[in-house]
């Protein structure tokens, strides 16, 4: 059986992730709202994505409503989450960013809530990432562990 949500202990959400197929435009749309946005191409190399090793190259743009990250982020090309979510047919929310002191035992703990990782990587001992997702709901879940 598995633990009820409250039994968790997960931080506030500190981020909400769009995909869009455009940036600029997107931050063109929502400068008012989150902005000023910073900017960020991101290379990610060797991430186990689906059960494989997979690189990808993504524009990203991160604005805040007060302390919420809000970022959007455009696949340029390679194997993403994000990529996959455009693919069939999305542009939109797509996850919500916890971030934990402990990766591996907050993804076991979600996975015991039928959560399983699609995209993940270790960096170093201190920072890593994993996007989760469970069947029957369209909500993805990024755990980050990474010093501030």
């Amino acid at each position: 059986m598995s633990k009820p949500a409250s039994t968790l202990a997960l931080p506030p959400i500190d981020q909400v992730g769009f995909v869009v197929s455009d940036l600029d435009q997107a931050v063109a749309r929502y400068e008012a709202l989150y902005g000023p946005f910073t900017f960020m191409d991101a290379e990610v190399s060797g991430a186990d994505f689906h059960g494989h090793k997979a690189d990808c190259r993504l524009r990203i743009a991160f604005g805040h409503s007060g302390p919420l990250e809000i970022e959007f982020i455009q696949p340029v090309e390679g194997e993403s989450p994000h990529a996959e979510f455009l693919a069939g047919g999305g542009e939109g929310m797509h996850h919500l960013r916890y971030r934990v002191d402990d990766h591996d035992a907050t993804v076991a703990l979600l996975a015991e809530l039928g959560y399983a990782s699609v995209w993940s990587k270790r960096l170093d001992e201190t920072t890593a990432f994993s996007y989760l997702e469970r069947d029957g709901d369209p909500l993805v879940i990024e755990i980050l562990q990474m010093p501030t």
